[in-house]
């Protein structure tokens, strides 16, 4: 739909109109080929508002969990990178407590040939390793530096609660707890299968 992109691009005057068709071909790409843990949703009436949700990635705090981001295009956008929003509530050392994302790590390395993809990931990835010597939340700056095990448990407290996946009710821990059950009872099952071969 190459049509409603242009019109977008002659009534939004902030985003240069090759700048609008280029976002809508890539984010149209992200949502029928989507990166690992990233799902882009898609606005139809406007492809500069620029959603995705992050699952939390394995072996941290977040893991499980669906957290939802905002990206907020500049008017020189794509000279100048977005500035990023987690509308999701996260205890991080890089996310304020308004959900602000860092700037520096978005800023870091940019160039006008990245696209939405590219920040997405970058974001996904402060999940993996944050970057408390550039704290926006001083508590979770501090408490990563100094107690990694109660950093943890408050960022997997304040995930369970807010960024529970929207197709479950348990919270992640919960869902950890009984997909270790489901694969214990099939580990019995086939325990009890050899046994009887066994026999």
């Amino acid at each position: 739909s190459t049509v409603t992109a242009l019109s977008m691009a002659e009534t939004n005057e902030n985003i240069s109109p090759a700048a609008v068709l280029k976002l809508a071909k890539e984010l149209r790409k992200l949502s029928t080929e989507p990166l690992e843990g990233i799902k882009v949703l898609l606005n139809e009436d406007d492809v500069t508002d620029v959603t995705a949700e992050l699952t939390g990635p394995e072996a941290t705090p977040f893991q499980g969990g669906s957290f939802k981001v905002k990206l907020v295009l500049p008017s020189d956008f794509p000279n100048a990178p977005p500035k990023g929003y987690f509308l999701t509530k996260i205890f991080h050392p890089n996310v304020s407590k308004t959900g602000e994302i860092c700037v520096n790590t978005l800023k870091k390395d940019w160039s006008s040939s990245l696209g939405i993809g590219h920040v997405l990931q970058v974001v996904r990835c402060l999940l993996i390793n944050p970057f408390p010597e550039s704290a926006l939340n001083e508590e979770a700056g501090k408490l990563f530096m100094e107690d990694y095990e109660a950093y943890c448990k408050k960022a997997r407290m304040l995930a369970e609660v807010h960024a529970a996946a929207a197709d479950s009710k348990l919270g992640p821990s919960e869902k950890r707890l009984k997909a270790a059950d489901s694969q214990a009872a099939e580990k019995r099952r086939l325990d009890k299968k050899k046994s009887l071969k066994r026999l």
